[in-house]
């Protein structure tokens, strides 16, 4: 496993007012799994959009199959054998399987009419090539979040490449689909496939790679070979700081300043819990259990058909986002990008967004006032970013994470709804998040997380909801509670059985 099929030499990258890249030098084997690790900002994803053609760099040299490549376009990094799967799917639900596998490259016949029987036979024979049990003329609406991926690791394997680059494959999709996931890999693996895999999970790094690279601050910072290293090796050289995982037992007096009564909808039914003063109340559950739709109708995001929710004792009406608000209560969503963010504007826009009347004098804003109460919120949750006047969609995923809570500290919400809050984000970025929820629930915040993490579950909870199937089906302490459990309860298995 010595060949090397791609090399990148002294590869330099900047933005303005960041080194994104400095001298950075990889090389990548055939048939091998080089994962790439470090923290948000270190440069992995820079590099790899440079490899896939999305940016240029600015000096340095990228070498394929030992000779010389000018990697000008995405195009034109196809032509040379490279792949890449991006975290954020590219697939359109409303066509088949085998339209988004050749979507702008159907085989066509007389008048530009494509030739649907020869489309579904190319796309049947690659996807029983990977192994892979879809219907080609399936609507990919209807697949699972796995076999969604999987379909976009077929369209990128469709063009034949020498080089699959597989970016945080595992962010959407549960712990047993993973392992169909890794199994594919390894059929990859086995037809002599070069795969680079990028992933926050390290776990996932001992188990399917060959070769890890760490990279921080714009540079590489070792290569290895995973049999010779651990997790300890790993966390050192991406942060070089100390990280507490620990989780921190605190007696939670009951004292309910939230109860959800007998929440029924087309997606959930009969939800009863209630969340105490101070406390880091989980959800855990596999996709698609209603955790995130639950939460979602509490605050008014979605309809419910029928329940009531009571804060600090008295019913409170949160069929509207802006009712719930009123009640105190906030929502960090699952889909930071799409749902908590104006990715075009500023560091600053953003955080005073969620409260304009906090800095208004009359009508009119102060904007003197808002970059204060930015700069604070920027100290307070160590924001990395060159000034709040940045675009949040320059900074990295777990700055963006930070940017979200400092848009509801802001508001100072008595209950925070917090879904999948390290998802996509480092090991550094979880740490510091894990932080910043302690100390919310140490000024009195209430808090409800959202995870499909059960390490991140075990580590932060005071208490745990399972939730199967759209209803609950066990609560736990989290003093006692252990994965097994857990997953018991996850899937709609009885203690005891």
């Amino acid at each position: 496993m010595s060949n090397v099929v791609l090399e990148a030499k002294g590869i330099v990258k900047t933005f303005p007012g960041v080194l994104a890249l400095d001298t950075v030098d990889f090389d990548l084997r055939e048939g091998e799994v080089h994962a790439l690790c470090g923290e948000n900002g270190a440069g992995k994803s820079t590099l790899m959009h440079i490899l896939a053609g999305v940016y240029r760099q600015d000096s340095g040299e990228i070498l394929i199959n030992g000779k010389h490549a000018e990697i000008s376009g995405q195009r034109a990094a196809q032509e040379l054998g490279i792949g890449i799967v991006y975290q954020e799917r590219s697939l359109v639900n409303g066509l088949n399987v085998a339209e988004n596998i050749f979507a702008a490259r159907q085989p066509v016949g007389a008048l530009s009419m494509i030739k649907w029987k020869e489309l579904y036979r190319r796309s049947a024979e690659l996807l029983e090539s990977l192994d892979l049990h879809i219907d080609p003329t399936t609507m990919v609406g209807s697949l699972s979040p796995a076999m969604q991926q999987m379909v976009e690791i077929a369209k990128a394997l469709s063009l034949n490449p020498k080089v699959l680059i597989l970016d945080e494959p595992t962010a959407t999709i549960t712990e047993r689909e993973v392992g169909a996931l890794f199994s594919l890999i390894q059929k990859l693996k086995e037809k002599k496939m070069a795969i680079i895999y990028i992933s926050h999970r390290l776990s996932e790094i001992f188990r399917v790679a060959d070769r890890v690279t760490v990279f921080k601050d714009g540079r590489k910072v070792q290569t290895a070979d995973v049999k010779d290293i651990d997790n300890d090796w790993l966390v050192n050289r991406m942060v070089g700081r100390d990280l507490s995982f620990t989780r921190i037992d605190r007696d939670i007096k009951e004292d309910k300043v939230l109860e959800v009564q007998n929440f029924c909808s087309g997606r959930f039914r009969n939800i009863n819990f209630h969340l105490n003063r101070g406390e880091i109340l989980s959800f855990a559950g596999l996709a698609g259990a209603g955790r995130t739709e639950v939460m979602r109708a509490i605050f008014g995001a979605d309809k419910r058909t029928s329940g009531k929710v009571f804060v600090e004792g008295k019913e409170a009406d949160t069929r509207t986002t802006v009712k719930a608000i009123r009640q105190g209560i906030g929502y960090l969503p699952e889909d930071r990008k799409a749902q908590g963010l104006f990715l075009e504007m500023s560091v600053e826009k953003n955080i005073v967004s969620s409260s304009l009347k906090e800095i208004s004098e009359g009508i009119m804003l102060n904007d003197k006032k808002g970059a204060l109460v930015c700069e604070e919120y920027r100290e307070k949750l160590n924001i990395v970013t060159p000034s709040v006047s940045q675009r949040v969609v320059n900074l990295s995923g777990g700055n963006q994470q930070k940017v979200v809570f400092a848009k509801w500290l802001f508001v100072n919400p008595k209950i925070m709804i917090v879904d999948e809050p390290t998802r996509g984000v480092d090991v550094g970025a979880k740490s510091e998040i894990y932080g910043i929820l302690r100390r919310l629930t140490e000024q009195g915040t209430s808090i409800i997380v959202v995870s499909s993490d059960l390490p991140e579950v075990l580590a932060i909870s005071d208490r745990i909801y399972i939730m199967y199937n759209g209803g609950i089906t066990g609560e736990l302490d989290g003093k006692t509670a252990d994965e097994e459990t857990i997953m018991k309860y996850a899937s709609g298995i009885t203690l005891g059985q």
